[in-house]
């Protein structure tokens, strides 16, 4: 496998992690005891959450992770530049999300994720994990990047809320999928370095 392929299967592992933990966090309705089938029903909600947070969660990846591999190419970084705003705008206005505020954050996060991959898609190794230590040297060169990704993610979630109004459930869904994502960064860190 190329470091291109482990790099989207490890996103959407991790994406996949994230939603089972925001699911498992939320408790069950009482529906779900009393009637019979209803377990049907949860997995089936389950499953969609899944696909769902995964789209999201990887769109921004995937986004930067074929820009950084196409200018590793030799293709043209204004034009990587124009391809990626493009499909920014087109992302977020299928999701009935555009604004000036969110597509700049998102356009943070995409880039932060471009230096990313690009030092991810130079090195060698057979796993996801080798990857990152061959790419940062350190645990606090890897860590600079986490801080640096978790703010650009932690602007993009302020401009959704700031877009959608002060909604009670979307405060609470993305705080729980921060916290996740959090989590999950620092299982990676400690199992690495």
């Amino acid at each position: 496998m190329n470091n291109y392929d482990i790099i989207v299967a490890a996103e959407e592992q991790f994406a996949r992690e994230v939603t089972f933990g925001v699911l498992y966090q939320r408790p069950l309705s009482v529906w779900y005891y009393l009637i019979p089938g209803m377990f049907i029903i949860d997995f089936l909600r389950r499953g969609t959450a899944i696909r769902r947070y995964t789209q999201t969660f990887t769109f921004p990846r995937k986004l930067a992770l074929q820009a950084a591999h196409d200018v590793l190419r030799g293709y043209d970084t204004t034009s990587v530049d124009r391809r990626i705003h493009s499909e920014i705008q087109k992302w977020l206005d299928s999701h009935h999300l555009l604004s000036a505020e969110l597509f700049r954050t998102q356009k943070r996060a995409v880039d932060v994720l471009l230096e990313h991959y690009t030092k991810l898609l130079q090195t060698d190794g057979d796993r996801y994990y080798d990857l990152i230590e061959a790419a940062y040297e350190s645990r606090g060169d890897f860590q600079e990047f986490i801080d640096q990704i978790s703010a650009a993610e932690k602007e993009v979630d302020q401009a959704i809320l700031a877009l959608r109004g002060d909604n009670e459930k979307l405060i609470e869904k993305l705080q729980l999928e921060a916290q996740q994502v959090a989590d999950r960064r620092t299982r990676i860190l400690e199992a690495i370095y």
